[in-house]
């Protein structure tokens, strides 16, 4: 069991990483900062975030000023994920 308790728990951090570097982008972008759509990291970044952000953004309306919260809601349900798995005995 701990060999699979391990991968969730991995695979939940680099979720969560891949969110936050998601977010770093878009600012970097926001902010005149050339970051290339094509580079393969970049590409890796958004589509592993896109499979989390996708399907909140579709229940979540965007807030006034154009905010969108949907990382925020997908860390907090990864976080509440996370304490399910590591109570797993």
């Amino acid at each position: 069991m701990f060999p699979i308790k391990l991968l969730l728990n991995l695979a939940i951090w680099l979720t969560m990483l891949a969110i936050f570097g998601s977010v770093a982008i878009s600012w970097l972008r926001q902010f005149r900062v050339n970051v290339p759509y094509s580079h393969p990291l970049v590409r890796l970044i958004e589509e592993t975030a896109d499979l989390m952000l996708r399907p909140i953004r579709r229940h979540l309306p965007v807030a006034g000023g154009g905010f969108d919260f949907s990382p925020a809601v997908a860390i907090v349900i990864l976080y509440v994920l996370l304490a399910i798995v590591n109570r797993i005995p």
